[in-house]
């Protein structure tokens, strides 16, 4: 038990205290039916890190990270853009999809220049969350609290445009504006957790939390307490699989989440009987 806590010690403060946020922006993501732009978001981070390779800074450089931020901006910028009601012929999502397999296809070519590019693209997909320091976890929580900061004080304008757009519209809020401050804000988080944990427990930790809370509430701080029981339970429980039978830490936990959702479905359906 000692050598486990030892060796699981930091990924298991990493995956308690940093998906938190994630669960909250997930939340929104669900609202606003744009389920993959975390994802999206999550491989253009992964592109500006895979660029940041190629040009010969190492993955924890902070010259990577602003690469790794940059692209996500320009992200943001094309799905606050595009999110107008009038161009419902191309849905949101559709774009989204092909920011994504651009992004990702994008990144497969740079790493194809490079020496370890088999093991460059494995670590943006599913990262290396054994590898966390704490000086990465301090980091990444500082950020997070900032960022927890800024959508306390906004929080009304940040749900309205979320889970009440017609109002916001209607109470003449500038939606665009305040779409690209949340896209920038949810980007920063996702470079952050990128380069800890990879795309895939990004996508994980902010969509299937937030789907099992949907499944059983309806009110806010419900949906946030079952999202980051979700969640906790989930690192828990993945992290421990991963020690006990030596599996990827990241895949472990992704498919320990995907547990958690069918656990909730079966509950879910229950209640309505």
């Amino acid at each position: 038990m000692n050598e486990m806590f030892s060796v699981m010690k930091w990924p298991l403060i990493a995956c308690l205290l940093l998906p938190g946020i994630l669960v909250y922006f997930g939340l929104h993501i669900v609202r606003r039916e744009v389920i993959f732009v975390d994802l999206a978001l999550a491989q253009v981070a992964a592109l500006g890190t895979c660029l940041a390779l190629l040009l010969g800074h190492e993955a924890h450089d902070i010259q990577t990270y602003f690469w790794s931020f940059g692209f996500t901006l320009v992200g943001a910028a094309i799905f606050a853009l595009t999110r107008a009601r009038e161009h419902r012929r191309v849905p949101q999502e559709a774009l989204i999809g092909i920011v994504y397999v651009v992004a990702a296809a994008l990144g497969i070519l740079l790493l194809s220049r490079s020496a370890e590019g088999d093991e460059e693209l494995r670590r943006t997909l599913i990262g290396d969350v054994l590898l966390v320091s704490p000086g990465d976890i301090l980091k990444t929580f500082l950020i997070y609290v900032g960022i927890g900061a800024v959508h306390f004080v906004f929080r009304k304008k940040f749900l309205m445009i979320s889970f009440e757009p017609e109002r916001a519209a209607a109470e003449g809020l500038a939606v665009r504006w305040w779409d690209f401050l949340f896209y920038a804000l949810f980007g920063l988080v996702v470079t952050s957790f990128v380069q800890i944990g990879g795309v895939l427990m990004v996508f994980s930790y902010l969509v299937v939390p937030a789907v099992c809370a949907n499944f059983l509430a309806q009110k806010l701080s419900s949906l946030l307490i079952i999202g980051w029981i979700t969640a906790t339970s989930a690192s828990v429980v993945g992290l421990y699989a991963a020690y006990r039978f030596d599996f990827p830490t990241g895949a472990a936990i992704v498919c320990t989440l995907g547990a958690a959702l069918i656990l909730t479905l079966i509950v879910s359906s229950l209640r309505k009987q």
